[in-house]
């Protein structure tokens, strides 16, 4: 990648990080993921080849550190790398307040549900084995149906019927379940608005919006109508 040519620190620390994909492939070793299959996962668009030349070029530059055990091998921050933790999570709150607008080519149920599954937090999840089923119905049936299986602390998530006893299932369409996850949505307003709906045990049918939440970026305040006209208005003529 050629240079700025500049000794400012921004435009030094840029020649590294505004290559295509870069920093997603940051923010998804920041989310957790250590494993080649993984970090695929949380960037499904990208090619393996790429993703394997901006391993390397991560690792050279000292950002990550690759280690080897046999036929395993993972990718791990040092030190360098999870120093950019602040900046990426200050980019999502920038992203999640002033770049609200989705495409339908934003929509992707795969990479949805694998934010779900490593985000969602099973603490308050029963110990005993507990199912929750998803299913969209604006979504090919091929990636249509999913399910979220806890049990005993670990959340996994499968796109085919693992055969266990589904306490609730939720049915509804990727936006809805997109924009709530996101935050821009909440569970209450979706299901008044009857958006989606949620069916199964009684018990389990109330729980299931604790159980699933947000992102963790979803209580970032969003901006009122009155700000966003403001950043959106045209500059008047001097």
């Amino acid at each position: 990648m050629s240079g700025y040519g500049q000794f400012c620190p921004v435009a030094k620390a840029m020649e590294l990080l505004d290559e295509r994909w870069t920093l997603l492939v940051i923010r998804e070793l920041l989310a957790g993921s250590t494993r080649f299959n993984d970090l695929r996962r949380g960037v499904p668009h990208m090619s393996p080849a790429l993703l394997s030349k901006r391993l390397r070029r991560l690792e050279h530059a000292g950002l990550v550190r690759k280690r080897v055990e046999g036929s395993r091998t993972d990718y791990r921050l040092t030190q360098s790398g999870e120093e950019l933790r602040p900046i990426v999570d200050g980019l999502a709150a920038w992203g999640v307040r002033w770049i609200g607008e989705l495409g339908q080519e934003d929509f992707d149920p795969h990479l949805l549900l694998w934010d779900m599954r490593r985000q969602i937090d099973i603490a308050a999840w029963p110990r005993r084995r507990t199912v929750v089923a998803m299913r969209f119905t604006d979504v090919q049936p091929g990636a249509a149906h999913w399910w979220l299986v806890c049990h005993e602390g670990d959340l996994d998530l499968c796109d085919f019927d693992p055969g266990f006893a589904v306490a609730a299932t939720v049915t509804t369409q990727l936006p809805v379940m997109t924009r709530i996850w996101r935050g821009d949505r909440s569970w209450a307003h979706a299901l008044r608005a009857e958006e989606l709906r949620i069916d199964g045990d009684a018990d389990a049918v109330g729980r299931v919006p604790a159980w699933l939440g947000q992102a963790g970026w979803a209580s970032v305040p969003r901006p009122s109508e009155r700000e966003l006209a403001a950043v959106r208005e045209p500059a008047l003529a001097g």
